[in-house]
């Protein structure tokens, strides 16, 4: 995230210095905000101000507008603290690191189904943003080779996906120069049309982009229908456009709730497949993976050898430098839970996602639009125009500590505004229940505040008009 430029000229003594909440039993002088201090702080004294600081941020728990981890067991904790010094990427001076590393994407890879006797090949990396930057420059880089060697042109490569998809998409098609070609939603369909997909796929295609789990609505898009229309495509054509798996959410969901859908390494045309460890794969952020089905998906041209940490270390990431403790987390809950224990953990937060989506069915202003066999998530909008808005809604369920965001939809159902809640680990039925009732008391307050003013609003209007200040 860019931080905004500091304007200094602009603000008083006050607003650039930072004081201890409790005055001068820590601090004699404030300290600045914006500059390097002169001298030292205690370290009691700066690990209070930061905590300070970090008291204004929302609660974790009642953040229910992220996917991300907010919660692992104590174990976990210390596993990460004690590894958080360990730079993974120094294959020779921490070799066992590259083994957990290793383990993990052979976990992966049979859990996403590669074919046997396959060379399934991944890496971990900081988020699926990441995982997706690299799966897209193989499939570039891929295209590419294809397309010189038959002697035709390379300079105007495309990619097909939803206008669903998340940012990273955007990033990565302008950061590396590739055509997004995005496919438009419609009311009452927010996946990809694998029609409309194939439609849209030319010589230039480097790939199609299909959804586990768009951040919208939760819903899966067919991607085992995707794979059989591109594979018509692709025969009829003699071109080889493969399919990528953003399973950014839904990789580490569909394998334990949904296990005979088709989504992974089962299609021949699922060349990669990201997923995010630190969503529903459990662990704090940031670790993201990417795998590709066979070595060959992967250029070496697109690996680095570098040998000044010791021998040779291949590598294949934007980011260089990162701690090893969210891999080592990932391979603890691999084998903390298993596949039953992340089973049982996404039966259940299924089934509060179920009784939350029953519970705000029967608030009558509400519409769902989630579905139950996509993600853990509840997704619902207004039923009709009314004098507030879901961004009224959102704000006034605030109050109460709870973080619901509420937006508009993708291309061409930008008119149509949700508001979503992502069940997690740390929400139980019984806060379930306290946020349908949250969600039911703000539409009362709210239909009741537009009918008529409140008696505290003709008062403040009454004192305006007497000039009382």
């Amino acid at each position: 995230m860019l931080s905004k430029k500091v304007h200094t000229h602009d603000m008083d003594e006050a607003r650039r210095q930072l004081a201890s909440a409790h005055g001068s039993r820590y601090l004699s002088a404030p300290l600045p905000k914006y500059e390097l201090p002169q001298g030292q702080t205690p370290a009691r004294v700066a690990y209070q101000l930061v905590h300070d600081e970090m008291n204004l941020d929302g609660n974790p728990s009642l953040n229910l507008a992220s996917f991300v981890t907010t919660w692992m067991e104590p174990e976990a904790d210390r596993l990460m603290t004690e590894t958080l010094g360990k730079n993974y990427i120094d294959q020779d001076e921490y070799p066992q690191t590259t083994e957990i590393q290793n383990r993990c994407v052979n976990i992966l890879a049979r859990l996403f189904n590669a074919p046997h006797g396959a060379t399934s090949v991944g890496t971990a990396t900081v988020g699926s943003s990441e995982a997706i930057h690299l799966a897209g420059l193989a499939l570039k880089w891929k295209w590419r080779k294809r397309r010189a060697a038959e002697g035709k042109a390379t300079d105007r490569p495309n990619l097909v996906m939803s206008s669903s998809v998340q940012v990273c998409w955007e990033k990565f098609a302008r950061y590396f120069d590739v055509e997004p070609k995005y496919l438009p939603l419609r009311e009452g369909h927010y996946v990809l049309d694998p029609n409309e997909a194939v439609a849209a796929v030319d010589e230039n295609t480097i790939g199609v982009v299909g959804i586990l789990g768009n951040t919208y609505t939760g819903e899966y898009e067919p991607i085992k229908e995707l794979n059989d229309a591109l594979t018509k495509l692709n025969q009829r054509t003699g071109w080889d456009v493969p399919i990528h798996v953003d399973g950014a959410s839904g990789a580490f969901v569909a394998p334990f709730l949904t296990p005979t859908l088709e989504w992974d390494f089962r299609l021949p045309l699922v060349r990669s497949i990201n997923a995010s460890g630190h969503k529903y794969g459990l662990v704090y952020p940031g670790v993201g993976w990417v795998i590709w089905r066979d070595v060959a998906e992967l250029p070496e041209e697109l690996i680095f050898h570098v040998n000044y940490l010791g021998g040779d270390q291949p590598t294949f990431n934007l980011n260089f430098s990162k701690g090893a403790g969210q891999i080592v987390a990932q391979y603890y809950n691999f084998i903390r839970f298993g596949h039953d224990g992340y089973g049982a953990i996404m039966r259940n937060l299924r089934g509060i996602a179920d009784y939350l989506a029953a519970g705000i069915d029967t608030i009558e202003h509400f519409e769902l639009i989630s579905k139950n066999n996509s993600l853990p998530l509840v997704c619902f909008r207004l039923t009709a125009d009314r004098a507030y808005t879901v961004f009224d809604i959102s704000e006034k369920i605030r109050e109460r500590g709870w973080i619901v965001p509420a937006y508009t939809m993708a291309a061409n159902a930008e008119h149509i505004a949700v508001l979503r809640v992502v069940v997690r680990e740390g929400l139980s039925i019984d806060m379930a229940e306290l946020l349908i009732g949250d969600l039911r008391s703000s539409v009362e307050h709210l239909d009741a505040l537009h009918k008529s003013p409140t008696p505290s609003r003709q008062n403040r209007g009454q004192a305006k008009t007497k000039g009382v200040c």
